[in-house]
């Protein structure tokens, strides 16, 4: 997926889980932050970012901050990218060749970000974007997500009804070693990650090469449960 009209500046502080004060050509600019995560790691003061000019003159920001630079890496803090990097992984034959892939699948009490059939089967999938990171460890979530075990949850009750389901954990940076659930901020949605794999869920995860208007699936990455 590709960004259109992005320009860098300099993040300032974080007012509420919205809006961020960004620095942008010398003016101190409010700027959407598509991302109601903690993110704290990622948003010193001061940390270089790049922001997407919105076209929208009604709107009340005129950016949305998308990309940031932690050390060497730049990572896509983007919450809406991982759902659209993992449409085009699957229909570039990331699982294989899916058919009928459709988004926003309601099964019982859970909606599913995609299904499809695959060899004949029908199937979920439920995408996880992960921003965590440190020295290349991944982790998710990075906040306690009861919406995310319910999730789980929901694809391992599919499994038992004779459904192919998988969670993909969309990695949206490169070169990490691996992912693990984040027990100590959200054991819950640890032991529903452990169930669901226990019960025939697919358990993967991806890393994106990211540019600074860019987020693209680059390779699989091991998971640790």
């Amino acid at each position: 997926m590709k960004y259109g009209k992005m320009v860098a500046g300099r993040f300032l502080a974080r007012p509420n889980r919205f809006i961020a004060h960004v620095e942008i050509d010398g003016k101190v600019e409010v700027c959407h932050v598509k991302n109601t995560g903690r993110c704290r790691e990622l948003l010193p003061a001061g940390a270089r970012v790049w922001c997407q000019a919105a076209d929208d003159p009604k709107r009340k920001t005129k950016y949305d901050l998308i990309t940031v630079q932690k050390g060497h890496r730049l990572i896509n803090m983007d919450a809406q990218a991982p759902n659209a990097a993992a449409r085009e992984w699957l229909l570039g034959g990331g699982l294989g060749a899916v058919e009928n892939l459709r988004a926003e699948t309601v099964h019982e009490d859970s909606r599913f970000d995609f299904s499809f059939t695959l060899d004949g089967k029908p199937c979920f999938l439920e995408v996880k974007g992960v921003t965590l990171e440190a020295d290349g460890v991944c982790a998710f979530p990075d906040a306690p997500t009861e919406r995310g075990a319910k999730h789980l949850r929901g694809l391992t009750r599919a499994v038992q009804a004779g459904f192919g389901a998988y969670v993909l954990f969309v990695i949206q940076m490169a070169d990490v070693k691996y992912i693990h659930p984040n027990d100590t901020t959200d054991p819950n949605f640890g032991a529903a990650l452990r169930e669901a794999a226990a019960s025939g869920v697919q358990v993967l995860a991806v890393e994106c090469e990211v540019t600074v208007d860019t987020m693209t699936v680059k390779a699989p990455v091991d998971v640790k449960l």
